[in-house]
C-alpha cells in the first residue's frame, strides 16, 4: 500500500479551474498559484504569521498539505522529494523560530543545488524592524545560503514572485529560493492574475549550450588520451543526464567513475565504472584518477572529500570541468579545457563528436586488473552483525532498485559502498553540507514523490534521533517507508577519526541512554523490530518488506567497525588505510 497521496489532477485542468481572474486574499493566491506551478505536495509547520495562509487551505481539497513535527522535518522531506522526483519541493513555516529552524536544511539543499521554494511568514509590515514578537530577518539570515530571496511589500506582486522563485530554483545550477511573507500581505485582497508567461530576468539568463570549440577541443583530447578517466557528479542526475552519459561511455569506452552524489547516474553493474572516489572511494577510483593523463569532469565540483590534497590531486591530468555553474570552473582545481553549460546539453551535443579513446586499450585493462585485486572488502564474521553484510543484504534482497536515504557518517558511507544503484534518483544523502538528521524525513519525501516505489532509509542510531519524531507522520498518513537503523552505540564516524588520528582519544561519543528504537517506534504507532545476528536480520528484514506500512528495523552492529578504505586528511587519494587489507 503506498503513501496516502491524492490524485495529482492535471495543470490543464487545475489552470481552467484555478486561473479565473477575481479578488482573493493573498493566501489565497499563493495556494493557487502553486498548484499552478505543478506543486502536488507541501510540508510545513503552522504558526501565528502563517495563520491566514492556512486559514485558506480549510476545505482546499486540491492543496495538500503534510503536517510534519518540527520544520526541520519539513524541509528535509522536501528536500528529499525534489531530490527524488526532479521536481521543486516546498515547504511553509512561520515567523521567527518557525523560520529559523528551516536555516540548516536550506543550507543542505543550497550546498547540494537542491531546487527547493521556502515559504515563511513574517510580521506585519509595519513591524518589520522593531524587534516584534516572533520576528527575525530570515531574508539576511539565509542571504548567503539562498539562490534567491523575496520580502513580499505588496500582494499585487505575490503572484509573480512565485512564479519567478520557481523558475530560479529549477534553472541554472539549481538551488532554494526564499519567499517571505509578512501577515498583513497574506490578509490583503487584490484581483488574482496568474503569472504563466515565460520568466526573463535582467542578469540572470544561465548558459545551458556550451561553446563549440571547447567540445571539440574535448574531442581532440580524448584521441590523445592514453589514460582517460570520467568523474561524475551530481549535476548529471539534475540535469537528466545520465542517458545521454551512459552514451558518452560507451562511445569513448572511458573508465568512469561517480561522486557521492552522482551514485545512480551511472548503472554500478557497468564493466567501466570504478566506483566511488575520495575519502572512503575505492582503491581503483583513486589510483585512476592519480595516474590518469585525461580527467573529465562532468557535474562535479571537485568537492575536498573528493580531492584530497589539492596539490597532488590528479598530477597527469589535463582537466577537463562540464558544469553549468561557470563560478565553479577553475575555483578548486585549474582547468584546461573549462565547459560551460547544462550536462544532458553538452553530452547531447559531445556524442555527436566524440569517438572512442583508441590509445587507452592498455588502461581499461589496468582498471580491469585493480578492480579485480582490490574491491570493496571487510571481514565477515558469524558471531556479530557486520554493518557492510547488513547494507549488502538489503541490497541483494531489492536487487538494487529501491530508493535509498541516508543520513551521515558511517552507515552513510557503507551504504555509497555496498548498495548498488543502477537508475538516477535513487540515492538521496546530504553531501555538502553532512547533516545528520536528514536521512529520515528526506525518505518521507522520497517516499510521497514516488508512492509505489519502496524507500528505504538508512540511519545511524544517533541522526535518527534528530528527526525521530517523524514517526508520527508515516503511522498518520501510512506512508510506507522503511526505516533502517544501524545501531552501533556511539558516534561512529567521530570515533573513527578519534581512534585513527587522534589517538584512542574518545571524547564525548558514547551515545548509551538512547531510546529503545523498537519501543519508540510502537509508541508512535509503527512497527519495530530488532536483529542481533544474521539470522534475525535476514527475518527482520524479510518482515518489513512483507508490511505494508511503515517499519522500523533496528540492526545492532559492532561499535569499533570502521570504513574503509579512508584517506586521512591532508593526503592525496592514493594514500589510502585499506584496513583489513593493510594487516
Amino acid at each position: 500500500m503506498g503513501a496516502q497521496i491524492p490524485e495529482v489532477r492535471s495543470t490543464d485542468e487545475l489552470r481552467e479551474k484555478w486561473m479565473k481572474p477575481e479578488v482573493i486574499s493573498g493566501s489565497e493566491i499563493l495556494l493557487r498559484s502553486l498548484l499552478l506551478e505543478g506543486v502536488d505536495c507541501v510540508f510545513g509547520y503552522p504558526g501565528g504569521a502563517v495563520l491566514y495562509i492556512y486559514d485558506a487551505m480549510y476545505g482546499f481539497e486540491d492543496f495538500k498539505h503534510v503536517l510534519t513535527r518540527h520544520e526541520q522535518g519539513a524541509i528535509h522531506a522536501a528536500d528529499g522529494y525534489a531530490r527524488a522526483s526532479g521536481k521543486v519541493g516546498v515547504c511553509i513555516a512561520t515567523s521567527g523560530p518557525g523560520a529559523t529552524n528551516l536555516v540548516t536544511g536550506i543550507a543542505t539543499a543550497y550546498m547540494d543545488s537542491v531546487p527547493l521554494v521556502v515559504i515563511t511568514g513574517n510580521v506585519n509590515s509595519s513591524l518589520i524592524g522593531s524587534d516584534a514578537f516572533q520576528e527575525a530577518d530570515i531574508t539576511g539570515i539565509t542571504m548567503p545560503i539562498t539562490k534567491h530571496s523575496y520580502l513580499v511589500k505588496d500582494v499585487k506582486d505575490l503572484s509573480s514572485i512565485i512564479h519567478e522563485a520557481f523558475h530560479i530554483a529549477n534553472t541554472g545550477r539549481k538551488g532554494p529560493v526564499l519567499i517571505d511573507i509578512p501577515k498583513d500581505v497574506s490578509a490583503n485582497k487584490t484581483l488574482f492574475e496568474p503569472s504563466t508567461e515565460p520568466v526573463t530576468l535582467r542578469g540572470y539568463n544561465p548558459r545551458t549550450v556550451p561553446n563549440k570549440l571547447q567540445v571539440d577541443r574535448l574531442a581532440q583530447a580524448i584521441q590523445e588520451a592514453e589514460r582517460p578517466m570520467i568523474l561524475a557528479g551530481g549535476g548529471v542526475v539534475y540535469s537528466g543526464g545520465h542517458e545521454e552519459l551512459f552514451e558518452f561511455v560507451e562511445k569513448t569506452g572511458i573508465p568512469i567513475t561517480t561522486t557521492l552524489l552522482g551514485l545512480g547516474a551511472f548503472p554500478s553493474g557497468h564493466e567501466l565504472w570504478t566506483g566511488m572516489p575520495g575519502m572512503h572511494g575505492t582503491y581503483t577510483s583513486n589510483l585512476a584518477i592519480q595516474q590518469s593523463d585525461l580527467l573529465i569532469s562532468i557535474g562535479a565540483r571537485f568537492d575536498d572529500r573528493v580531492t584530497g590534497k589539492l596539490d597532488g590531486f590528479a598530477p597527469h591530468a589535463k582537466i577537463v570541468h562540464i558544469d553549468i555553474d561557470p563560478a565553479e570552473i577553475g575555483k578548486n582545481i585549474a582547468t584546461d579545457i573549462p565547459i560551460v553549460g547544462d550536462v544532458k546539453t553538452v553530452l547531447e551535443i559531445a556524442n555527436k563528436e566524440v569517438g572512442r579513446a583508441e590509445r587507452a586499450d592498455a588502461w581499461r585493462d589496468q582498471i580491469k586488473q585493480w578492480k579485480q585485486e582490490k574491491p570493496y572488502s571487510y571481514t565477515d564474521s558469524d558471531e556479530v552483525l557486520k554493518p557492510q553484510w547488513v547494507v549488502e543484504m538489503l541490497n541483494d534482497t531489492t536487487k538494487g532498485e529501491a530508493i535509498v536515504t541516508t543520513d551521515v557518517g558511517q552507515h552513510q558511507m557503507w551504504a555509497a559502498q555496498y548498495y548498488k544503484f543502477n537508475q538516477p534518483r535513487s540515492w538521496v544523502t546530504s553531501g555538502g553540507l553532512g547533516t545528520m538528521g536528514f536521512g529520515f524525513p528526506s525518505a518521507i519525501g522520497a517516499q510521497m514523490a514516488n508512492p509505489d516505489r519502496l524507500v528505504i532509509s538508512i540511519n545511524g542510531d544517533g541522526g535518527m534521533q534528530m528527526c525521530s519524531q517523524e514517526l508520527a507522520i508515516c503511522a498518520i498518513n501510512n506512508i510506507p517507508v522503511k526505516i533502517v537503523i544501524i545501531n552501533n552505540q556511539v558516534l561512529g564516524m567521530v570515533r573513527q577519526w578519534q581512534e585513527l588520528i587522534y589517538e584512542n582519544r574518545y571524547s564525548h561519543i558514547d551515545l548509551a541512554g538512547s531510546p529503545d528504537f523498537v519501543k519508540l517506534a510502537e509508541a508512535y504507532g509503527v512497527k519495530g523490530l530488532r536483529a542481533t545476528n544474521k539470522e534475525e536480520a535476514a527475518r527482520a528484514w524479510q518482515e518489513a518488506l512483507d508490511t505494508p506500512g511503515p517499519v522500523v528495523v533496528e540492526f545492532v552492529v559492532r561499535k569499533d567497525e570502521n570504513v574503509y578504505p579512508m584517506v586521512p586528511q591532508g593526503a592525496t587519494i592514493d594514500q589510502m588505510l585499506m584496513g583489513d587489507a593493510d594487516e
